[in-house]
């Protein structure tokens, strides 16, 4: 398993890596393992604010769909287009290509409340 030093993490087994005023999010490599091949992300909240914890869109493997949810209150700027013609990127490298959504983070103070690579590791 890889657990990046530069990223906070969700219990839900999702990644958030600030980068300057936008922040990227995909799920962690526990997360993709543990759900088998992706086939489909979908995410349909691009444009809107999304609070933390809430649900900003799903990941569809073979055997199951998952939601996923938002590590920090922010705007969903973009999603990874290239993830709709390579869903398997999420697979193979989830906290590089494989990142899911930028957002614009409403208050970086919730980034507090995430886990660091140590802590995420131990609750696994």
């Amino acid at each position: 398993m890889n657990f990046p030093n530069n990223i906070k993490y969700t219990s839900e087994h999702e990644w958030i890596r600030l980068d300057g005023e936008v922040a990227y999010v995909g799920i962690t490599d526990y997360a993709q393992s543990e759900l088998g091949e992706i086939v489909f992300v979908d995410v349909p909240t691009v444009g809107e604010s999304v609070a933390q914890g809430e649900v900003f869109g799903s990941v569809e493997a073979v055997k199951t769909v998952s939601d996923l949810n938002m590590p920090a209150t922010g705007e969903v700027l973009e999603f990874n287009e290239v993830l709709n013609d390579q869903p398997e990127l999420v697979n193979n490298d989830p906290y590089g290509e494989g990142w899911m959504i930028k957002v614009r983070i409403a208050d970086a103070s919730e980034l507090e409340t995430l886990m660091d690579a140590t802590a995420y590791e131990a609750s696994l």
